[in-house]
C-alpha cells in the first residue's frame, strides 16, 4: 500500500508540478479496482471510528403526567412539590428531575421526567403513585419512559393477525406409554442434568437425555410430570417431549429466584428479589404469574419483602411459596396471607373474590384443602389469652365458615391434610398451668362427615415432644414419631376402628427406634422409616398392613429420601451437602438394594411425576381383588427378564472362558518354540518335566591358590 499523504503534502506536491487543486474535480478522478494510493474514503473513515456506546437502558426512566401547568416564577414550587413526594420512594439522580416548559408562553407542559438510580426504584414508583390524587384537578398519570416508545409503534389501523398453519406439537406424555412401565427422573451433577429411566429389571438406569449447563440453579418438574423447568439469569423456561426436551415456553423474569407451579399445570409463578439501593430498605420482591402455555403475563405482585414475610421467614424472610394454590387440578383460586387478612383471588379474572379480602385478625397460617376448595386458617390468642386461638374452614368462593374449633394456651400450631381431602390433623402445643414447658395434642376433624366432628388424641406420655407426623396417602392411618433423641418411639393409628368408623384408635408402637423422618408410599400401606442427619441413613421399610418390618438398611450420610410415583421404588440420596459418597441408592419397596450410582458434586435427584390415574375407584378395587389375574402377563416378562439375565450371564462367561483358552494357547505356542533352546540349556535332556530327573550333590575340588614359603629351621 502507498504511504498516506497529509491533504497540506498533496497541495505542496501539485504546486510543485504546477497543479491548481481547487481547479480539479475530484469526484471525477476513478481509481484502479482495489486501490486507494493512500487516499482513504469517507466511508473508510467511519468504518474505522469505534463505534459509540449508547445507553440503551431507559428502565429506570418515569413519566409523570398531568401535573399543574405553571408559570415560570411557581415553576420551583412546583419542583419541590414533585421531588418531595418522589424522593420517598427512592433517591433521584442528580438533574434527575426534568420539567419541559414551552417556548412561547413561558409555562410548564403539565408533565415531567424523573429518572432513579435503578429500574426497581422507578417502577415502584410508577406502581405507587399512578393514580396519586395531587388535588381535585390533577390525578397523575405515570408510565414507564420506556413504554412511550411502544406506544408509538401501535399502527393507526388495525391489521387482522398473520394465521399459522396448524403443525402438531410432540407428545408430551409419551413417555407414560412406556412398555416395560418405567419411571423417570431427573438428577444433576456438576454441570450436567440428566432424564434416565429407572430400569430396575436391568439393575441400572437408561438413560434419555443429558445435557451441560441446562440451568443456572436447579430444575423442578411440574406437578402432572408434564414439563421441566429450568431457571435462568434472564427467566424460567419449561421443557418436554418424549426423549428430545425441547423448549416450549419461555417466561421473562429477570434473577428469577424460584418457581411453583399451580397443581392443573396451568399457571407457574416465578419470584425473584432485588437489593435496595439504600440499605435501610428491605429487598424489593417481584412476582409474576405466568400462563404456562402462552407465556403470557396473568398479573403480577411487587412490593417490599416486610409485604410478603407475614406468617413466617422464607427466602431473605419471605414465606416460600407467597401464594397457595386451591385443591384440585382446575386452579380455580389462589391465596396468599396478608396482615390481618388473607387474600383469596380467582383465575378467571385474576382478582379477588367479591373484590375485598377476608379480614381476619392477627392471621398466622391458612393452607387449602388438596382436593376441596376449603381453606383451614388459624389464628393465635389474642389480648393475653382473653380471646382464644382457634381453628376454622371456611368455603371459598362463598367464605362461609364450615367448623371452628377454639383452643386455648397455645404456644404453636401446624395443619396437616390427608392427600384425599378427608381429614385434617392440627398439632397444637400447649402451655402447661406454669407456663414453664408444653406438651402436645392432635385435633382431628373429619371433613367428609356431617357437622365436620372433631376428635381429641393426646398421646399416652403427654411429654413427649412429637418430632414427626405424616398421613398415609389415599388412607386412614398416620404415623408419629415422638420421644426423645436418641431412640424415638414411632405409633401408628387409624382413623378407624372395627366397632366404630368414626373413633381414632392405636395400632401399634415401635420402640426405641433410630428414625426422625416418615416417608410414606404414595400408595399407602409401606413406609420408610428414616434417621438422617444425626442418625447417618438408617433405614427401616415397614408393613403398616402387617405390621412387621421388611427390612433394615443404611445409606451413611443420606441427605434426601423420595418414592416414585408408583410406589414400587424408593431413592435415597447422598448431595453435596457431604463432601463424600455423593450419588443415589435405588431400593426395591421391601428394602432390597437394586442398584447403585456414585456422582460427584451430586446436586438433585427429583422423580418425574405420574398424573393421577384414569381408573375409577371401583375399577382400582376389582383390580386389587384380581391381581393375580392380572400380574400373569408382568410375572411372565419378569421371567423373560429374568432368562435374559441369565442368557447375558452365561454369554459372559462364555466370553471369559474363550479369552482364558486363548490366553493359554498362547503360552502353549510360547513354550514349544522355545523349547529347542531349553533342551540346549539341559545339556540335551528333551524332557521339561522336573520330576523326571534325579538331582545329585557333586563334590567338586578346585585349587585356588599355590605360593611357596620358605621355613626357617634353627
Amino acid at each position: 500500500m502507498a504511504e498516506v499523504l497529509s491533504m497540506e503534502d498533496i497541495r505542496a506536491a501539485g504546486a510543485a508540478i504546477g497543479i491548481d487543486l481547487s481547479e480539479v474535480d475530484l469526484d471525477s478522478i476513478r481509481l484502479p479496482p482495489g486501490e486507494d494510493f493512500g487516499i482513504l474514503s469517507d466511508d473508510d473513515d467511519l468504518r474505522e471510528e469505534e463505534e459509540l456506546e449508547f445507553d440503551q437502558g431507559f428502565g429506570n426512566i418515569i413519566v409523570v403526567d398531568n401535573l399543574p401547568v405553571v408559570p415560570r416564577e411557581k415553576f420551583e414550587k412546583l419542583e419541590g412539590v414533585i421531588r418531595k413526594i418522589y424522593s420517598q420512594i427512592g433517591i433521584i439522580k442528580e438533574d434527575g428531575l426534568w420539567m419541559p416548559v414551552d417556548p412561547e408562553t413561558q409555562k410548564t407542559l403539565g408533565y415531567c421526567f424523573i429518572e432513579y438510580n435503578t429500574p426497581q426504584e422507578a417502577e415502584l414508583a410508577r406502581e405507587k403513585t399512578n393514580g396519586y390524587k395531587l388535588d381535585r384537578s390533577h390525578v397523575f398519570a405515570v408510565n414507564m419512559f420506556e413504554d412511550i416508545d411502544k406506544y408509538r409503534k401501535v399502527p393507526d389501523e388495525w391489521a387482522p393477525p398473520e394465521t399459522k398453519p396448524y403443525t402438531p406439537g410432540e407428545n408430551l406424555q409419551q413417555w407414560l406409554t412406556d412398555e416395560k412401565a418405567r419411571d423417570q427422573f431427573v438428577i444433576r451433577a456438576g454441570s450436567d442434568t440428566e432424564v434416565l429411566w429407572n430400569d430396575a429389571r436391568q439393575l441400572k438406569p437408561d438413560p434419555v437425555y443429558k445435557r451441560s449447563f441446562w440451568t443456572e440453579s436447579f430444575v423442578q418438574w411440574s406437578p402432572l410430570g408434564t414439563y421441566l423447568a429450568t431457571l435462568h439469569r434472564q427467566g424460567a423456561a419449561v421443557w418436554g417431549g418424549a426423549t428430545t426436551f425441547n423448549r416450549l415456553m419461555r417466561y421473562a423474569h429477570p434473577q428469577v429466584k424460584l418457581i411453583d407451579f399451580s397443581p392443573g399445570e396451568r399457571f407457574v409463578v416465578t419470584y425473584s428479589s432485588h437489593e435496595p439501593s439504600n440499605p435501610r430498605d428491605t429487598h424489593r420482591v417481584v412476582l409474576n404469574i405466568f400462563d404456562v402455555r402462552t407465556g403470557k403475563v396473568m398479573r403480577d405482585f411487587k412490593g417490599s419483602a416486610d409485604e410478603f414475610a407475614i406468617g413466617g421467614g422464607g427466602v431473605t424472610g419471605v414465606t416460600w411459596p407467597v401464594f397457595r394454590w386451591g385443591g384440585g387440578k382446575d386452579d380455580k383460586y389462589f391465596a396468599r396471607i396478608g396482615k390481618n387478612v388473607v387474600s383469596v383471588y380467582e383465575t378467571e379474572s385474576f382478582s379477588l373474590i367479591d373484590k375485598k379480602s377476608m379480614k381476619v385478625e392477627n392471621v398466622m397460617d391458612f393452607s387449602w384443602s388438596p382436593t376441596d376448595p376449603i381453606l383451614a386458617i388459624f389464628v393465635p390468642e389474642l389480648g393475653g389469652g382473653n380471646q382464644p386461638a382457634r381453628v376454622s374452614l371456611v368455603q371459598i368462593p362463598s367464605k362461609e365458615e364450615l367448623r371452628q374449633k377454639n383452643l386455648f394456651s397455645v404456644s404453636d400450631c401446624k395443619m396437616y391434610w390427608q392427600s384425599n381431602g378427608d381429614y385434617l390433623a392440627v398439632k397444637v402445643d400447649r402451655y402447661t398451668k406454669t407456663k414453664k414447658s408444653t406438651y402436645t395434642g392432635f385435633e382431628l376433624f373429619r371433613i367428609k362427615e356431617r357437622d365436620i366432628p372433631i376428635e381429641v388424641l393426646e398421646l399416652e406420655n403427654k411429654n413427649d415432644k412429637i418430632i414427626a407426623f405424616a398421613w398415609e396417602p389415599k388412607g386412614h392411618r398416620f404415623a408419629v414419631i415422638h420421644g426423645d433423641n436418641p431412640r424415638p418411639d414411632i405409633s401408628f393409628y387409624s382413623m378407624r376402628t372395627a366397632q366404630n368408623a368414626g373413633r381414632v384408635s392405636k395400632l401399634t408402637t415401635l420402640k426405641g427406634k433410630q428414625a426422625n423422618a416418615l416417608y410414606w408410599s404414595p400408595t399407602g400401606r409401606f413406609i420408610v422409616l428414616a434417621g438422617l442427619k444425626g442418625f447417618n441413613g438408617q433405614l427401616e421399610f415397614y408393613n403398616v398392613d402387617e405390621l412387621e418390618t421388611m427390612a433394615t438398611a443404611e445409606h451413611f450420610m443420606a441427605t434426601d429420601i423420595e418414592w416414585d410415583p408408583t410406589g414400587r421404588y424408593v431413592a435415597t440420596a447422598v448431595t453435596s451437602v457431604h463432601e463424600m459418597e455423593n450419588g443415589f441408592n435405588i431400593w426395591s419397596f421391601n428394602g432390597k438394594l437394586l442398584y447403585r450410582i456414585l456422582k460427584d458434586h451430586f446436586f438433585q435427584f427429583s422423580w418425574r411425576p405420574r398424573p393421577p390415574s384414569l381408573l375409577s375407584l371401583e375399577k382400582e378395587e376389582e383390580i386389587a381383588k384380581n391381581l393375580k389375574k392380572y400380574s400373569k402377563k408382568y410375572e411372565a416378562e419378569d421371567q423373560d427378564v429374568s432368562l435374559q439375565l441369565s442368557e447375558q450371564e452365561r454369554e459372559k462367561r462364555k466370553i471369559l472362558k474363550e479369552e482364558w483358552e486363548r490366553w493359554l494357547n498362547e503360552w502353549k505356542r510360547l513354550q514349544e518354540e522355545e523349547k529347542l533352546e531349553r533342551q540346549k540349556l539341559r545339556d540335551g535332556e528333551a524332557s521339561d518335566e522336573e520330576e523326571e530327573y534325579e538331582a545329585k550333590e557333586v563334590e567338586v575340588e578346585e585349587l585356588l591358590d599355590v605360593s611357596e614359603v620358605v621355613v626357617p629351621f634353627d
